[in-house]
């Protein structure tokens, strides 16, 4: 009787106990499938969890800004068992009771690329500096400019988005003109940028901003952009006018077609970034995390280089040759 009491106690002690599977479960969920830059993420996701085996779980946003899409995706990691789920959040605020849930069922969740608002719902943030990021193009385009007044035309991602606003905060820090610091959302607006409109980071609507930018301001010779499909954007409106050769353009990101067209002439420089770095890092965090219970914590930053095919004085940048060797996407 004691021998079969025993028993019964071992065995519901075993159901209590958390069942780690010896192959850990890890989920990415992305803004997009399409995006290259959330196509090399997963790219570097896949080959880290090959390599130390884990079995990966990924899903993505329809576009940019479906949050929507990115709460199914957690629910169903957690439902498969995931112990990691990896995030670039499409609405920093809007996914933050999602992952409070996925938290306190003790998953770890790391933020890649973007944070989310606050940046301490999750555990951890692999991800650009963006703000430096900008910074680093607006010293580039204050350095080219050479003392020459700038009429500025922004074409920015959209409203709130914490990484739109470091970006663009950060070039108007760089270029020297007010504005405001890394911690604010809000995008700061001196009086040489002359329009601002949202692009949502596509080329299709990038053309369309800048057009009607024009259209308000035709002396425009200086345009920062969110990213480079955008830039593309802003170089066929250009073109459409005949003058793209007087205006300046700079972006982020560094995919590998923003760096043909660096090379083409069609952006001045870029800020490259790495995204197959963050994926492989979050991955590699979460194996950690399931074999030793080690959490990541705060903020890791994954790098970022200023490219330019037309080096400025003064100011430390690298080829497009380096910008092609390290970029994401088609080569």
């Amino acid at each position: 009787m004691l021998q079969t009491r025993i028993s019964i106690a071992l065995a519901s002690l075993t159901l209590a106990l958390p069942v780690f599977a010896s192959e850990p479960v890890i989920g990415l969920v992305t803004k997009t499938e399409t995006n290259p830059f959330f196509v090399k993420m997963k790219e570097g996701a896949a080959a880290e969890a090959k390599a130390k085996g884990a079995k990966l779980l990924s899903a993505a946003g329809k576009a940019d800004g479906d949050n929507a899409g990115q709460v199914t995706a957690i629910e169903n990691m957690i439902a498969a068992g995931a112990k990691t789920i990896l995030i670039a959040p499409n609405d920093s605020k809007a996914i933050v009771p999602t992952i409070k849930k996925a938290r306190e069922k003790g998953i770890l969740i790391i933020a890649l690329d973007s944070p989310t608002e606050p940046t301490d719902a999750t555990d951890a943030l692999f991800a650009t500096d963006n703000f430096k990021a900008g910074i680093l193009i607006g010293e580039y385009a204050k350095a080219t400019f050479a003392g020459k007044p700038a009429k500025i035309a922004t074409l920015d991602l959209f409203p709130g988005h914490p990484v739109g606003a470091q970006r663009h905060n950060g070039f108007l820090q760089g270029f020297g003109l007010q504005s405001f610091d890394a911690k604010n959302n809000e995008l700061a607006k001196p009086s040489n940028v002359v329009c601002m409109a949202d692009s949502f980071g596509d080329q299709a609507k990038g053309q369309t901003a800048m057009e009607n930018c024009l259209q308000k301001n035709p002396d425009i010779n200086l345009v920062y952009t969110i990213n480079e499909p955008a830039a593309a954007g802003a170089f066929n409106a250009l073109k459409k006018a005949g003058k793209e050769k007087s205006v300046l353009i700079v972006s982020v990101d560094g995919g590998c077609q923003g760096i043909k067209d660096l090379k083409n002439g069609k952006i001045a420089a870029t800020s490259q970034q790495y995204p197959l770095k963050m994926a492989a890092m979050g991955v590699a965090a979460g194996i950690e995390y399931a074999k030793t219970g080690k959490k990541p914590s705060g903020y890791t930053d994954t790098g970022v280089m200023l490219i330019t095919a037309k080096p400025v004085a003064g100011i430390e940048s690298k080829d497009s040759k380096t910008g092609m060797d390290l970029c994401w996407g088609n080569k």
